[in-house]
């Protein structure tokens, strides 16, 4: 690319346009986000059970993870004191608000914010900026849905500008081909074709994300603010980066699957060794315990899972919409272990292209690679 400008969201301005995206449980912890923050892009830690390896975590699920928020964030800020460095956090999470909060006062740079719509994320930065008003202290944490549909980015916008007289400060566009949970259904991940290899329909979702841009630009023009629009799900080489901000006029990328196999990546090395083993054929949709589509390597955990339902020891408070009596698996469970190297009896989450993964790089390297293309 000749000419690489800067994303910047507010007084937030980050050299690269890149913000990575958050995964959990502990694969985007402060290693990986101080790092990509170190390099000029934009960390993100997921707070999605971030305190599993409290030793308290089993007992006291939520104190754990409010604790480890704090201690990821400083951690992070010590890899990188001057990057921009977030969070993401689902609308899915129970005691949500909480969350959010935690994080504002904690320092955090952004919030982004997806499975689900984050209709509220407005009220929780402002009462948690009240409070630090009343401490003495400042909050310029910024706020960023994640968006799928031009009908959400209007929702979202819509309510923000009636309700709190606020706009996003930024907004993501995550597309059919993201890992983890999905913002799409069944039905409409077929529609896109994105729901089987060789279908996907580019040209389709293309249109989508273009109507989404025009519904955020009304709001730009309302507001007389620039709204940041980054485009995620399926991002993995330089021409990706070029398309999404070439042809279709976004002002960033974000990336997640293709920071999995980095040397500074929180996950275990047996981890990034699947994303590096896995063939394309054993990328599989699958249903999470809430219901919510999924993107995994199917492995022996999700072949076993069709033959017999888990039994369910314990409750981890994980997601709001989660009855422990009838799901097929803790989730919880089952990301914490990919997190620990059980990878028998792990979820391995992941992107569309995770089978194009074919060695560990650095964090450098990927940036490199994505907006300069092979050296």
């Amino acid at each position: 690319m000749a000419n690489i400008k800067p994303l910047a969201i507010g007084n937030l301005v980050a050299k690269y346009p890149i913000i990575q995206g958050g995964m959990g449980v502990g694969i985007s912890l402060s290693s990986l986000a101080g790092a990509v923050a170190k390099a000029g892009g934009i960390g993100i830690i997921s707070t999605a059970q971030i305190g599993f390896r409290d030793p308290d975590f089993l007992k006291n699920p939520m104190e754990a993870n409010m604790r480890a928020i704090r201690t990821e964030l400083s951690k992070a800020r010590a890899i990188a004191p001057k990057g921009i460095i977030g969070f993401n956090i689902m609308v899915a999470t129970r005691n949500y608000a909480q969350y959010v909060k935690e994080a504002i006062k904690a320092g955090a740079d952004i919030i982004i914010s997806g499975a689900g719509l984050p209709v509220d994320l407005p009220e929780y930065l402002a009462e948690a900026k009240q409070i630090a008003t009343e401490a003495g202290k400042a909050v310029s944490t910024k706020i960023a849905p994640i968006v799928s549909t031009a009908k959400s980015a209007m929702v979202i916008c819509k309510l923000w500008d009636r309700k709190y007289k606020q706009i996003p400060d930024l907004v993501v566009i995550e597309g059919p081909l993201a890992g983890g949970h999905l913002g799409f259904s069944r039905e409409q991940l077929s529609r896109y074709g994105a729901d089987t290899f060789d279908a996907y329909d580019q040209e389709s979702y293309d249109e989508e994300i273009r109507g989404i841009i025009k519904v955020v630009k009304q709001y730009e023009e309302k507001y007389g603010r620039h709204i940041p629009v980054v485009i995620a799900g399926g991002i993995y080489t330089h021409q990706d980066v070029k398309h999404a901000m070439e042809d279709l006029g976004a002002d960033g990328v974000q990336v997640a699957t293709r920071f999995v196999t980095t040397e500074e990546c929180d996950a275990p090395m047996c981890y990034k060794q699947a994303y590096i083993d896995a063939k394309k054929e054993n990328i599989v949709i699958t249903d999470s315990p809430v219901g919510m589509p999924g993107r995994a390597i199917f492995n022996s955990f999700l072949e076993n899972k069709e033959l017999k339902k888990a039994k369910i020891e314990h409750c981890y408070q994980c997601l709001e919409h989660c009855d422990p009596k009838n799901i097929p698996y803790c989730i919880t469970k089952a990301l914490s272990n990919a997190a620990e190297g059980d990878l028998e009896n792990a979820l391995l989450f992941c992107g569309s292209n995770a089978y194009r993964a074919c060695k560990i790089e650095t964090v450098n390297q990927v940036i490199d690679d994505l907006f300069y293309g092979q050296k």
